[in-house]
């Protein structure tokens, strides 16, 4: 298999981080260190990164019900708490996609570079769905402006859905992954985003998962992420 397809199943990145990690001269293949992405092995060489030898992990998958305050990484001097505090440690797992510190919900978490890399990959992007509360309750005006798109800095933007619950708070239906998109497309209309949660990816939901724990995905739940 690839090298960084092996450095994946090892947990040590996502398939294209580790491309990054190779290039930069990090890996050894029986003592040499290799730098070519292309490079293939059979898995029963000598493989370490930074002189660590490193061995395939099992595979994990946890559905996370993030609270806000946590920063969605791995690593982060800066942050105060990391995602990877919540769920077990025994294997090093790393989130797939980011919701920022502000946001909470839904949060898949695991060690598989290949379902890392098709689940943030613009061609199989999935269906997020969130629930926001805004400052200022949008005008009937600005709802419609915003269902039949807007743009903004990085280019146009129209939610597959977007509809009002409740005076000030709303449910909105994406699935682009460009940074901050729902606060800013809110920004755009001069109010602000007091509350957002991310209640379902796909056909994955919070259903019955409080704030702050996880839980394995099924066997259902994961063909479904990577069949669709």
């Amino acid at each position: 298999m690839k090298l960084a397809k092996y450095l994946a199943s090892c947990g040590i990145a996502s398939r294209r981080r580790s491309e990054e990690i190779i290039q930069s001269g990090h890996v050894t293949v029986d003592g040499e260190t290799v730098t070519n992405v292309a490079t293939t092995v059979l898995g029963n060489e000598s493989i370490c990164v930074d002189d660590k030898l490193i061995k395939p992990n099992k595979l994990v998958y946890y559905l996370l019900n993030k609270p806000v305050g946590y920063t969605s990484s791995v690593l982060d001097t800066h942050a105060d708490k990391l995602v990877t505090e919540l769920v077990p440690t025994e294997i090093p797992v790393w989130p797939v996609g980011r919701l920022d510190r502000e946001t909470s919900g839904l949060l898949i978490m695991t060690n598989d570079g290949d379902l890392t890399q098709r689940l943030t990959h613009p061609k199989y992007e999935k269906d997020k769905e969130y629930t926001l509360v805004v400052d200022r309750p949008l005008s009937n005006t600005e709802v419609a402006k915003l269902q039949k798109g807007i743009v903004l800095e990085d280019g146009p933007f129209k939610p597959d859905k977007f509809t009002e619950i409740s005076a000030g708070k709303y449910d909105i239906v994406i699935h682009e992954g460009r940074n901050r998109l729902i606060r800013r497309a809110i920004d755009h209309f001069g109010k602000q985003i007091m509350h957002l949660t991310r209640t379902r990816m796909g056909h994955l939901t919070l259903t019955n998962l409080k704030e702050g724990k996880y839980r394995p995905l099924t066997t259902k739940e994961l063909e479904s992420l990577r069949n669709a």
